[in-house]
This record gives C-alpha cells, sequence and structure tokens, in this order.
C-alpha cells in the first residue's frame, strides 16, 4: 500500500472553489475524463447536499505490463461528496469501481474556509494492488507517480473554472447558476442579488460546437430544475412558469427576479433582479404574463403595480461562448433535438411601472392595450401600451405615456348579463383565437367580448385594432421606484366608454339554499355570519380550445367540465364531466393549472396533488396522484406525482414542462419535462396514416408491425410489434420540432417535416434521405401535410411566401433539380388527402381541387380536373382537419375520373364534428352542397372506402368513449329540408372501448390502441412509464347490428371475409355469449325488449349455422354462461344430446367432450354412461391420451366409489376382468 497526502491553500473564498470542483469537468487538462454524470442527489434534514457521482476515465498502460493484465483501459470512479453550507466544508471520497485486484485508489479531499477568508484543500490517497506475480510494488508505485502528476493538473483544472466563474460575476447581471451536462439534468439556482434597471447581459457563453450535451437516458423525465450544486446562496421558491406567444422562450418567476429560458436546449438567456428599492416601494413579484408580440414581459407585484420589462433580441450575438482554450483540447458533443440552431442573446431591461386604483387580480395584455381586473371597487380597466416620443428616440428618458385608458365598472348597469353583479373578476383569459373567457369571484366562468355602444354607426370592433383616449392618462415612469405615476381616483366611473361588453355565463351553478338563506340574514358578506361556503363546482381555472370549440373548466373540488361553445340560439350546452381515474381515492386537491396543446388535442391538468393528461373526448390518457407503493421518499426524485403548480405544452406537443408544488422537504420549486408519444394523425390526419398505427415522439416514429403479422402476436399485449425509426440527428437538431409524418399505404415508407425542409426512410433499405444541400433544405417549409403515392412523396410547401405541390421520387436523392412536378397554387394548403389516384386539397380560400396524378413515361405530373368553393359552407377553413370523398359505384365502374368531383360526397371534420357534403345540381347545372352533420366531439375518424364486404364506404369515428361505426354512409338518407336536419345521425354500431384507440385493422377484425402503464420501485428514485398496446375484436359488434336488423345474409358475407382468422370462433363466441347475455338481462327487467332478444338469438344461432366452427361456439359459449341459461340456449341450438351424436359421428373428440359436460349439467346422462365410453373409446382409437385422461377424470368425479370409471375401463379393456376382482373399491 502506498499513502499521499498534501495539502494546499487557494486564494479564494470556499464558495468559488468548491463550485469550482463540482464544476471541474470537462476542462482542457482533464482529457482522460470521458463523462460524468449525476446519479444521486439529495439534502438532509441539516441542511447538507448528499451527490454521487459516476465518472468514466482512460487511462494508458506501462510499456512493462504484462499483454492481457485488464481488458480495458476505461475505469469507471464512483464519487460521492458532502456540502455543509452552514460550517462551509466540503468533503469528497473517490475510488475505482474497475480493475480493483490490478489497483485500487482511494481518494479523500477536504475544502474548508479558514479565518482569513481563504479555502483550504486537504488531499489523501491510499493506493493498493492484489495483483501478486511479483508486481504488486511496481504496481503501487507507478500508481502513486501518476497520481502526484494527476494532482497538479486537478488543481490547474479548478484554477481554470475559478477564472470563467470570476470572469462571469464580473457581467453586469451576474447569474450564479450551475448547469450540468449529466444525463440532461440540470439544476437551476436563483441568487438573491440586487440589480438595477440597465439591460440584462447574457450570463454566459458557449458555442455552437460547444454545447449543452445530450444524452439518452433510461428515465422518461428530464428535471430542468432541482437543488443547487452548492445551497451556500439564498434560493427563492419559483413562483410560475410562463411561454411567450410562440413557446420558443419561457419565464420563470421568483419573489425578487424573473429569468427567460429557451425551451431548446433547457437553457437560462436572461436574468433580471430587482432592486431593493423597487421591491420596498411595489412590493414582491406575484404574477408573470408576456405581451401577445413577445416584446415585453409584464409582472404584476403584491402592492398592485405592473412592472413592464422589455425583451430585447441581439442578433448576431451568440450567448455562449466557449472559453480561450486550444482547440485540440475542445470537447464536441452531438447536438440534440432543436439543438443546432445558435443561442440567439436576449436583453431584459426595465421599461416602466404602472399603478392601477384598486388591488390587481388579473392581467390579460392585448395587441395594442394592457388589460386587468381590480377590486376596490371591482372593475375592468384597460390601457394602451407605452408610446414614445419619435424626436429622442436615442434618449433613454424619451417621453413614454399611455394614449389610451378606459374602465368599466362591474355592476348591474355595465354588465346586466352577470349572474351577480357583486362580484370581482379573478382572471381573465385571452386566446390568440380571439375568444375571451372571464373567471368571477363567485366561481362562475363567462364567454366575453367588448363590443362598441349602440349608439354609434358601427357594430363591433376589435379593441386591438383601435387606440382609443379617455379622460385618465396615466404615465409610465422612467425609471423604477421614483417615476411611476397612478389613476386619479375620480377617474373610475367618470370615463364614457365607447364601448361594451356582452357576455354570456358558460359554466353556472345553483347554490344552496341554506347558503341563500345564511347570507339574507348574515347580510350580503359571504363569510359575515363566520360560516364561509366554498362551492363545489366553482369554477378556479378554464382553459379555451378554439380548434373543437370547447372550454375546459377546472372547479374547486377538483372536477373537470367540458363544454362546447354557447349557440347564440338555443339552450346552453350541457357540459361534461370527465372522469378522473383515481383507483386508490386520494386526495386530489383544487385544479391549480391546465392547458390545451396547440393543436387542441389534449389537455394538461395540473392539481394540487396530481396530474393528468386527458384527451379532448374526455379521455385520460396518463395520470397520477401520488405513488402506488412504498418508496422511499427521500431518495424518490419526480415530484411531480405529488402535484403541480404549473404547466405549458412545448413546441410540438411533444414535452410537457411542469412546476411541481412546493414541498417541505424542498426549499426550490423544481421543472420538470414529461415527454410524451402522440398519434401521428394529429399532425396529419391521412388515410393512410390511419391504417397503421403509427407514433410520433420527439426524435422517432413508431411503427405498428403487428398487422403484417400470421399468428396471435396481432392480439398479443406482450408482443413486442413496434418499430422505433430514429429521425437523423442532423436534420432534427436545426429543424425541431417534427410538424407533419406520413406513412405509405403499405407501411414501408416515412416521410417527416420539421421547421423546415423534409426526410424520407425506407425500412427496407433501413436508410433516411436528407438534401445533400443545406440551402436547398432551409429554402421551404411543409405547410399542409405528406402524402405518399406508391414511391413517390406529394408535399405542400411554401417558398419565399409562395406555395407549391412538390412530387419527389424515393428512389432519387432529394434535391431542387430532382423534384418530378411542382404545381403552384394561389392560397395556402390546409389539408391534403389521397384517394386512389385523386389527390384532393383544400386551401386557405375555401376552395377544395381535384387532382389527378398521372403518371408518365419519365416522370409524373398532376393534372387539375376541376375546383369548388365552400363559401358559405364552411366558416372557417383552418378548422378542417379530416378530409376525403365518396364516389358513388356506378361512377367508379363507369365514370370519367374528371367528373368525380361533381358527384363525390365530400366527407370532412371540422372542429370535431364529422360532416357530409352531399352534391346536388341546381337548375343551371352548377353544383351545390347540402351539409349534413354526422356526429359531435369526434376526436379522429376512420374511413374504410374500400372496406371488406359490408364494410365498405364505412366511417369510423371515436367520440373519447368508444369507436361508433356508420355502415355504407352513401345510403344514409340526407333530411329534405336544412331544417329538419338533426344535430347527429345515430351510428350503426357503437364499440365501447378501455383503451385508446390508434388504428383499425379492417382485415384483422382488430381495433388496435394503446394504454398507459406506470410502475414504482423501492429502490429506484423515479417513476417507470411506458405505453402498453391493447387490442379488441369489432367483428362480433357489427355482426350483431345485422343480426338485430334480420340481415342475416349481410352477416355471413361479412363473416366469411373472416374465418380464415385463428380467433374466428373466439369472436363468434363472444356474439353468442353477448346475445344470451341481453336476453337475460331483457327478461330480469320486463321491459318489453325480450322479444326482440329472443328474435336476435334465434337469428344469431341461424346465423351460426354456415360455419363449421358452430358447435364449438355453442358449447364454448355455455361453459362461460351460467347453468340456469343452457335450457333457453338449447331449446334454440338444438338437443345437447343430438349436438353430441354429432361431433362423435364427424370426430371432433375434443368438442364431443365438451358436450358431454352438457349433458351432466342438464340431468341427461345415461345410468350406465354409455356416451362417456363411446367417446372414451374413439379418443383411444385417435390416441388421443389427453382427451382419454380428461374423460377418466370425468367419470372418478361423477362417482365417488369408482363404479363408473371400472366400468369405463372394463368395457374399454383398459384393464381386464380379473385385475378388477382384484382390486375391488380401489379408484385411480
Amino acid at each position: 500500500m502506498k499513502f499521499f497526502s498534501q495539502s494546499f491553500v487557494y486564494d479564494d473564498p470556499w464558495s468559488i472553489v468548491s463550485l469550482a470542483f463540482f464544476l471541474r469537468y470537462p476542462n482542457p487538462y482533464a482529457s482522460h475524463v470521458i463523462s460524468c454524470d449525476v446519479v444521486d442527489r439529495r439534502q438532509t434534514d441539516s441542511g447538507s447536499l448528499l451527490t454521487t457521482r459516476l465518472i468514466l476515465k482512460r487511462g494508458t498502460l506501462p510499456r512493462w505490463a504484462p499483454q492481457g493484465i485488464i481488458s480495458r483501459t476505461e475505469s469507471w470512479v464512483i464519487e460521492e461528496s458532502e456540502v455543509d453550507p452552514f460550517g462551509k466544508v466540503v468533503r469528497c471520497r473517490t475510488k475505482n469501481l474497475d480493475h480493483v485486484k490490478v489497483m485500487q485508489i482511494e481518494e479523500t479531499q477536504l475544502f474548508q474556509q479558514s479565518q482569513d477568508g481563504r479555502t483550504v484543500q486537504t488531499t489523501e490517497a491510499y493506493i493498493t494492488s492484489n495483483i501478486g506475480w511479483g508486481l504488486t510494488r511496481r504496481i503501487e508505485s507507478h500508481g502513486l507517480a501518476r497520481f502526484k502528476a494527476h494532482v497538479q493538473k486537478s488543481r490547474q483544472g479548478v484554477s481554470l473554472m475559478m477564472d470563467l466563474i470570476r470572469q462571469a460575476r464580473l457581467q453586469p447581471m451576474a447569474f450564479g447558476s450551475y448547469i450540468s451536462s449529466i444525463h440532461t439534468d440540470m439544476s437551476f439556482l436563483v441568487p438573491e442579488t440586487s440589480a438595477s434597471s440597465s439591460p440584462v447581459n447574457n450570463i454566459g457563453h458557449k458555442s455552437e460546437n460547444d454545447r449543452i450535451p445530450t444524452s439518452q437516458s433510461n428515465r422518461w423525465f428530464d428535471r430542468l430544475s432541482s437543488v443547487p450544486a452548492l445551497p451556500d446562496i439564498p434560493l427563492e421558491n419559483i413562483l410560475s412558469l410562463e411561454p411567450s406567444p410562440r413557446k420558443s422562450l419561457f419565464c420563470v418567476l421568483t419573489q425578487h427576479a424573473i429569468t427567460v429560458w429557451r425551451v431548446r436546449p433547457s437553457t437560462p438567456l436572461a436574468y433580471l433582479a430587482r432592486s431593493e428599492t423597487s421591491l420596498i416601494e411595489h412590493g414582491d413579484n406575484l404574477a408573470v404574463t408576456w405581451s401577445p408580440d413577445g416584446s415585453r414581459i409584464i409582472i404584476q407585484t403584491t402592492f398592485s403595480y405592473l412592472v413592464l420589462v422589455m425583451v430585447d433580441h441581439i442578433p448576431d450575438v451568440i450567448a455562449y461562448q466557449p472559453p480561450d482554450i486550444p482547440l485540440s483540447v475542445q470537447r464536441n458533443f452531438l447536438t440534440g433535438p432543436g439543438e443546432g440552431l445558435p443561442l440567439q442573446s436576449l436583453s431584459l431591461s426595465f421599461e416602466g411601472v404602472v399603478r392601477a386604483e384598486g388591488q390587481v387580480l388579473s392581467v390579460s395584455p392585448r395587441k395594442h392595450h394592457l388589460a386587468f381586473s381590480t377590486s376596490s371597487p371591482p372593475a375592468i380597466q384597460r390601457i394602451s401600451w407605452p408610446s414614445y416620443d419619435d424626436a429622442d428616440t436615442e434618449n433613454d428618458h424619451s417621453r413614454r405615456s399611455l394614449t389610451g385608458y378606459d374602465t368599466w365598472v362591474l355592476n348591474d348597469h355595465e354588465l346586466p348579463w352577470l349572474v351577480d353583479s357583486d362580484v370581482t373578476v379573478a382572471k381573465m383569459l385571452y386566446s390568440t383565437s380571439g375568444v375571451e373567457t372571464w373567471i368571477t369571484s363567485d366561481g362562475r366562468a363567462y364567454f366575453v367580448r367588448l363590443q362598441e355602444n349602440s349608439q354609434t354607426d358601427k357594430t363591433t370592433v376589435d379593441p386591438d385594432n383601435k387606440d382609443e383616449c379617455s379622460d385618465g392618462d396615466p404615465q409610465v415612469g422612467g425609471s423604477e421606484g421614483n417615476e411611476d405615476k397612478h389613476f386619479p381616483s375620480d377617474s373610475l366611473g367618470s370615463v364614457q366608454n365607447e364601448h361594451r361588453w356582452q357576455g354570456t355565463c358558460i359554466h353556472n351553478f345553483e347554490i344552496p339554499r341554506w347558503v341563500q338563506k345564511s347570507r339574507c340574514i348574515d347580510g350580503d358578506g359571504p363569510g359575515s355570519g363566520g360560516l364561509v361556503y366554498n362551492e363545489p363546482r366553482r369554477a378556479v381555472e378554464i382553459a379555451v380550445n378554439a380548434r373543437f370549440s370547447l372550454v375546459a373548466v377546472g372547479t374547486y373540488s377538483g372536477s373537470i367540465e367540458f363544454t362546447a361553445f354557447p349557440s347564440p340560439e338555443g339552450p346552453s350546452p350541457t357540459p361534461q364531466i370527465i372522469d378522473v381515474p383515481n383507483p386508490y381515492n386520494r386526495p386530489c386537491g383544487q385544479v391549480s393549472t391546465m392547458e390545451w396543446s396547440s393543436d387542441g388535442y389534449v389537455l394538461g391538468v395540473g392539481w394540487e396533488h396530481g396530474w393528468g393528461i386527458f384527451s379532448v373526448g374526455g379521455r385520460c390518457l396518463a395520470s397520477g396522484f401520488g405513488v402506488d407503493d412504498v418508496v422511499d421518499s427521500a431518495k424518490f426524485q419526480d415530484a411531480f406525482m405529488h402535484g403541480i403548480k404549473d404547466l405549458f405544452w412545448a413546441p410540438g406537443n411533444f414535452e410537457l414542462v411542469v412546476l411541481v408544488q412546493s414541498s417541505p422537504n424542498k426549499r426550490d420549486g423544481q421543472m420538470f419535462i414529461l415527454p410524451f408519444a402522440k398519434s401521428a394523425t394529429t399532425c396529419q390526419h391521412s388515410p393512410d396514416n390511419t391504417c397503421h398505427a403509427f407514433l410520433q415522439m420527439d426524435d422517432r416514429a413508431l411503427v405498428y408491425r403487428g398487422a403484417d403479422q400470421p399468428d396471435m402476436s396481432v392480439i398479443n399485449p406482450e408482443s413486442d410489434v413496434w418499430q422505433h425509426i430514429k429521425i437523423p440527428q442532423p436534420y432534427l437538431a436545426s429543424n425541431w420540432p417534427i410538424r407533419y409524418s406520413a406513412l405509405s399505404s403499405d407501411g414501408r415508407l416515412v416521410a417527416v417535416a420539421g421547421r423546415r425542409g423534409l426526410v424520407h426512410y425506407s425500412s427496407t433499405s433501413g436508410r433516411w434521405k436528407l438534401f445533400s444541400s443545406v440551402a436547398q433544405e432551409q429554402a421551404f417549409a411543409v405547410k399542409g401535410g405528406l402524402l405518399w403515392f406508391h414511391h413517390v412523396l406529394i408535399a405542400a410547401v411554401e417558398v419565399s411566401k409562395s406555395y407549391q405541390i412538390r412530387l419527389y421520387s424515393r428512389d432519387s436523392e432529394l434535391s431542387n433539380q430532382n423534384v418530378l412536378h411542382r404545381e403552384v397554387i394561389s392560397s395556402p394548403v390546409i389539408i391534403l388527402s389521397l384517394v386512389d389516384n385523386s389527390l384532393l386539397v383544400y386551401t386557405a380560400d375555401n376552395m377544395l381541387s381535384h387532382y389527378l396524378i398521372v403518371p408518365t413515361t419519365d416522370s409524373i405530373r398532376l393534372h387539375l380536373c376541376g375546383s369548388i368553393t365552400f363559401n358559405g359552407i364552411i366558416a372557417v377553413p383552418s378548422a378542417v382537419r379530416v378530409l376525403s370523398w365518396m364516389i358513388p359505384h356506378a361512377q367508379k365502374q363507369l365514370g370519367d375520373p374528371v367528373d368525380d368531383l361533381a358527384v363525390a360526397t365530400v366527407l370532412m371534420m371540422v372542429g370535431g364534428q364529422l360532416v357530409l357534403l352531399r352534391p346536388r345540381k341546381s337548375g343551371n347545372q352548377e353544383v351545390k352542397y347540402d351539409m349534413q352533420i354526422f356526429a359531435d366531439r369526434i376526436e379522429f375518424c376512420w374511413i374504410h372506402l374500400r372496406g371488406i364486404g359490408t364494410l365498405e364506404n364505412s366511417l369510423w369515428g371515436y367520440d373519447g368513449q368508444g369507436i361508433r361505426v356508420w355502415l355504407n354512409a352513401l345510403a344514409i338518407e340526407s333530411p329534405s329540408s336544412p331544417d329538419e336536419a338533426p344535430r347527429s345521425v345515430k351510428e350503426s354500431v357503437n364499440i365501447p372501448l378501455d383503451f385508446y384507440p390508434l388504428s383499425v385493422l379492417i382485415d384483422k377484425g382488430i381495433i388496435i390502441g394503446a394504454e398507459h402503464e406506470s410502475a414504482t420501485r423501492i429502490n429506484l428514485p423515479f417513476v417507470l412509464f411506458r405505453h402498453a398496446t391493447s387490442s379488441h375484436l369489432f367483428l362480433h359488434h357489427v355482426l350483431r347490428h345485422y343480426l338485430e336488423s334480420g340481415q342475416i345474409r349481410e352477416a355471413v358475407q361479412l363473416a366469411t371475409n373472416y374465418q380464415h382468422l385463428v380467433f374466428f370462433a373466439h369472436g363468434l363466441e363472444i356474439l353468442l355469449h353477448t346475445v344470451v347475455e341481453s336476453e337475460a338481462a331483457a327478461e330480469a327487467d320486463e321491459s318489453g325488449t325480450l322479444n326482440a332478444a329472443s328474435k336476435t338469438l334465434t337469428a344469431v344461432i341461424e346465423f351460426l349455422d354456415h360455419f363449421d366452427v358452430a358447435l364449438d361456439v355453442v358449447v364454448g359459449c355455455a361453459r362461460k354462461t351460467e347453468v340456469t341459461r343452457w335450457r333457453r340456449l338449447f331449446d334454440i341450438v338444438g338437443n345437447p344430446k343430438s349436438l353430441f351424436e354429432i361431433c362423435l359421428n364427424s370426430g371432433r373428440l375434443k368438442t364431443a367432450g365438451s358436450y358431454l359436460l352438457v349433458l351432466h349439467n342438464l340431468e341427461q346422462r345415461e345410468e350406465n354412461n354409455k356416451d362417456a365410453i363411446r367417446l372414451l373409446q374413439s379418443a383411444i382409437d385417435a390416441q388421443d391420451w389427453q382427451l382419454c385422461r380428461e374423460i377418466l377424470r370425468f367419470l372418478h368425479s361423477i362417482d365417488d366409489t369408482g363404479t363408473a370409471l371400472r366400468h369405463a375401463l372394463l368395457q374399454t379393456n383398459m384393464i381386464k376382468s380379473s385385475d378388477s376382482g382384484k382390486d375391488h373399491g380401489s379408484t385411480m
């Protein structure tokens, strides 16, 4: 054993040295260090920080070392450290985990602050070797020499990091944060520093070639914010998160400061701390929001001030610059998704402070105005954004003023549509779609809009398109703290508004009568009598989904309600109460935050004690209320499982950024990124994408290959039939997120398009094709979708504000020279659809164009057949999500494809409505369309124009609870007049599902879907998540519809196409079992439906007689049904004795054995068991020994004396009569 000990004194304070020690990797003096990963980090009750890191190092062997003494030169080293911020001590112990027999080095380091403010480092090491062979002493001496050399280099690396820290702290706005590259686990630290109102400089510098490295982690969730690396700097809890309008940035608000982060990579760009004077005069930070153009951040304070912060982008300046070290020792990392673009610098600067009359409750920025609600008095106030004096634009102290000011007091005169006028507006939400909602203090929710007064000539105006002037002219101060102005006290009510608010209550409830009575007795105040009543349905959060015309309301009790947009005429829509799965009945608390994804398909919800993701139809896709199993709470890291305070969807809707609730065990709030996989139909709802289960993740595509399997793996949930196709890293780095995904009809070709350009993949060759020229790739963006026509990729693109449809060949390289065809169009494409060789193009000018895809000798081109406008039919073209058509059979067989547009029934999904547009010709032969709404609140639909048998031209729609099927939609009669048209058309079949469907495999008779699963382990500090494949047979649902309608012939025709499947008999058995149970339920209810159920059962038996598996289906159903229902079943099927004889004579011995059990339970067994003996003899002749064993067990079970068993053995000559006499009374 060799021992080493040395001490060293740093002139810097302990906080700088200890921080540099933890940030020492990578550095140019430690080129032998390959990686450094944090595997555990936790804080003790005493405030110490315990960290465990794994370090991978590379070494070299001396020349005299025997060959093969070690298998590889890399070695894993474990580092365990403890940071005591109060005693200002760091203890660190490291040792190698590999090659311990050859040599093990155990090193301990101690950093402690001396009395003079400097830092003392004490290093000790023990070098031991157990190799033997006379090499022990030589190896230990070599290890000691190498360790001494590395100690000096280690100090140089720490000194380099200390220099970088000192340089960063010389910046005017220092950001004391630590960002590590450890399994995408980054620590976020906010120091309580003061700063002036000057613009914020960049917090650090990093070049494009030296970015934050990313690595694939086994965890599903990335933690952005956690306890700091060194907790000697005071912390602040994170109050809220607020994304920018384009979701590329988000700001983090603390009590005294604000930080702007980049979403991808998750990196802070700018930091602004308010001065101590501002905090005293204006109050602490309370809430934050962005202006619609992203140029301002508005901070609401506790003293009812609004602090305006300017956000300026600094062009041509990279936020992170590499340190000045030689290129030979710089380390490069592969950029992850979205990390290929330079980190543009930001500047945060104070603009001014606005003080409002009354307590500010909610802030809602608009394009030209800043609106907010107040109490004392309750009102809605609006001011214009500051305008600057153009004459002195270079002067920082140029005049800034507010040119417009309006106030609306909440009373019966100003707002007569309020259910209760004695309220305040607690929350104002203004969406980018123009929909505005309020939540009042009594818990009701309203749709509102601002209209001109009826005395004026104009009807309705957008308040953000006009600047109003009024008597009040509040000023914006030029410096924070001494130039702020407030509204005059007499301004409220004195302003003559030119606009009035109109509103409709969308969330209402009845207050219990005892509460109303107590308020009348005790006074008007809700708590005047000492009893506070909290209405469970009181709205606390609201989220608007303009794409599906839906509003989600979160309540005080934790429930979620979905409500459709109110109609100008007709009754108020009935809310849908969403089922929130909580199997252990854990408390969830009230809803704390909600947000719809930008595509409108999913809703993220946070509760005080949990979280959940819900589809637009109300299906819960994932949720968590605590952890199911017992875990070590001290080590458990996934704090989002216990509650979420704030959240937002990242670009592309693949990730959810969440802020967890404050925990008593952790001093700071934590931010996590939760990644998800979503159906590719959310990006591109094309027929080919719906024919296959096709999922899209942040960096890959997942294609379900079970449909290609001939065996039972298609319905086996444990079979691994998903193909993971990773998107090329060079394309994803600069074009994240993925916006469109397309799959070919055979599932072999995949194309994806991100921010710019496109790439495509072939599963046959396993290769991606990318543009060789980056300039050509970045010159266009896919807008409108991607489609595969055999080996040709069709893309709707935008190029320099012009719009084209391009055709690319899979066999050619991607370049502008290899474009097969360009079709220039005049308007942006909303959606593409492909039906056979017809390309349907729907554009933003409400025009549907029909193109024929015409192959030529050397290329392929598009031929325009015709166009038709839907003006007056489709109000909002951008709401169209699905497009297809159905052509009459005669036109398919005999008609000219050019005339298809004039006779086709157009199918669209507008928002959540499934719509059919039926053509008719007027007197002048002009084609017009009659609109018929099939259903509302449909999430996805599957269109099978070439379905099997009677499933041709069938529509399948999922509404969040199950799949609704309309068989032969062309045959559905249209209403005689639009006034008589029902809101929806009753579906032919309704298939309830307990999972989320992804595709209907029409040729397999199966619906494929997925559901999430989560698990915890006591030895793991995180939750394990996975998606499990689920399946459901739909054949029996469709067959039952035909049989209930008496259409036995159609049912037989349909079932004939599926009788080759291995699970065909199982499907028929489910059908028979369902009908038998329905008849029994009808008989118990005595509701008059018994006769219809009896007819259906008779039709099912008649239908089964057409198939050879009928006898197996009947007896299989009987054995799964209660015995009391057997007599009714066999009264229709026939005598089970006759069925037994049929099976025995036809050689179906196993089926005959099942009927033998039925005969026994129906007491039709003969005394001598002749049927059992005959079956036993047949089984012996067929050498089916398994069946023989089961028959003998059956005989033994019906006669405990063994007489029946001995008799059967004698009759079949399995034993002789003499053997029976010797062993009289014995049994087997």
